[in-house]
């Protein structure tokens, strides 16, 4: 093959592994003597979904399996696939002339995109057997897949790829002379190698990518050598791949991070995972809402300033926004996570609620209630209210839960930080209370 015939299909599809042997990663599920390896080396497939980033091998796998199985074999993508498609599969599958076995392997990319009918058509010939189904998916099917196909299938989760499955692509298509790069001599310096494997991030597709970029981009010619150096490979890369997507699991998988790292007193892992949201283009507005959910939930009143800064912050980010809205951002997270920590306030909320839908209890004391009408003191609201600052410390011996929730606690402060002088204050009041005749 010429280097004109080379460029017709890409590297990154050229170089998918046509068989085990040659697929790299991905060893907790495909390594000798694993639930999968065994499936696909005996030809005894049941339906299953995979389920991992872009450029992890889900596609490779349908692959492999298409040049293993004696089984027919056949592709829809969900983006453009409907019902009637599926009927198609399954009338091609039960036509015993075009497929003896009166089976097929049916492998459905994107299965997250097939709505609830597309999915439940599948159901009762995954159920017979007709269909073994293989789907491949970015997002976690056990969010988007029919729990009816979920229940029927097995699922693989497929990790990113190390930095060491990368070199071993990169080197493989390298190597590979007839559907490679081999023989066109091309060489890579290690730290343009080193460069592209970290950059690449676990994407095994975007470091081919890169690759072929380079190739296609350095000085020579197909007469002499093509070398790659720092400098190529960098143009080459523009920006590195993240895996986050704004609206899947990732977003979700890493904004819980973030607020786990605030509230555990790590600013470090705080700052690490607002970072990889800013880089993937989160909102900022969603990230300063949740750094003020956190500074009251989590921090509340052992630190009351948290609040202050993180909602300064927010009002901040909608004056200036970014880039230099990631400094704000930054100095409320760091300024949640090293605050020390009570959920006395969030606590108390959540008790006070339950007992309010769950519980009899009572009505508002009179002597607590307004009297804006003449005439209603006659009725007995306000009667008997002791105005505080009258009192001892400015602390009056009333009770002001009703009859039926007195003595019920739902603020219990902690010892951390500003919540221990509150502690200390609350049980000043019950002292002052007690000794001015409240029982």
């Amino acid at each position: 093959m010429d280097f004109e015939d080379r460029r017709k299909e890409p590297l990154a599809h050229r170089m998918k592994p046509l068989t085990i042997d040659q697929f790299y990663g991905q060893k907790h599920i495909l390594a000798p003597g694993k639930l999968l390896y065994r499936m696909i080396s005996a030809d005894r497939l049941s339906s299953v979904i995979f389920f991992g980033p872009p450029g992890t091998g889900k596609t490779s796998l349908a692959r492999i399996i298409a040049h293993t199985t004696n089984s027919g074999f056949q592709k829809l993508n969900a983006v453009s696939a409907g019902v009637a498609d599926i009927k198609k599969v399954v009338a091609d599958a039960q036509n015993t002339m075009l497929n003896p076995t009166g089976r097929v392997v049916l492998f459905i990319d994107e299965i997250h995109r097939f709505n609830k009918a597309q999915q439940d058509a599948l159901l009762p010939y995954v159920e017979d057997g007709t269909i073994i189904l293989i789907g491949a998916t970015t997002e976690n099917p056990y969010f988007e897949v029919n729990k009816a196909l979920i229940s029927r299938s097995t699922v693989f989760q497929l990790k990113p790829l190390t930095e060491e499955d990368i070199r071993c692509i990169l080197q493989a298509a390298l190597d590979d002379e007839e559907r490679g790069l081999g023989g066109m001599n091309v060489t890579i310096t290690d730290e343009a190698m080193d460069f592209l494997c970290k950059m690449a991030d676990g994407d095994a597709r975007s470091a081919l990518n890169a690759l072929e970029l380079a190739v296609l981009t350095a000085p020579g010619d197909k007469t002499r050598e093509v070398v790659i150096d720092m400098d190529t490979a960098s143009e080459c890369v523009q920006k590195r791949h993240v895996r986050f997507d704004k609206s899947g699991e990732e977003h979700y998988d890493n904004i819980s991070a973030f607020i786990k790292s605030m509230r555990g007193s790590d600013p470090d892992a705080a700052v690490f995972y607002l970072a990889r949201a800013l880089y993937a283009g989160e909102d900022i507005n969603f990230l300063a809402r949740r750094i003020i959910i956190c500074a009251s939930e989590d921090v509340g009143t052992a630190n009351p300033n948290a609040l202050a800064v993180a909602v300064a912050a927010a009002e901040a980010c909608k004056m200036i926004g970014m880039p230099e809205a990631r400094i704000l951002l930054s100095q409320a997270a760091i300024t949640v996570a090293t605050s020390p920590k009570s959920n006395s306030s969030y606590m108390a909320i959540n008790s006070a609620l339950s007992d309010v839908e769950n519980k009899n209890t009572g009505s508002v004391p009179m002597y607590l209630r307004n009297a804006p009408a003449k005439g209603m003191e006659e009725l007995g609201y306000g009667v008997g209210y002791m105005y505080a600052h009258d009192y001892k410390g400015h602390v009056s011996p009333l009770e002001y839960l009703p009859e039926e929730m007195k003595g019920t606690k739902y603020y219990v402060p902690s010892e951390n930080g500003y919540d221990g002088k509150i502690a200390d204050y609350m049980k000043w009041v019950e002292k002052i209370k007690k000794e001015q005749g409240y029982k």
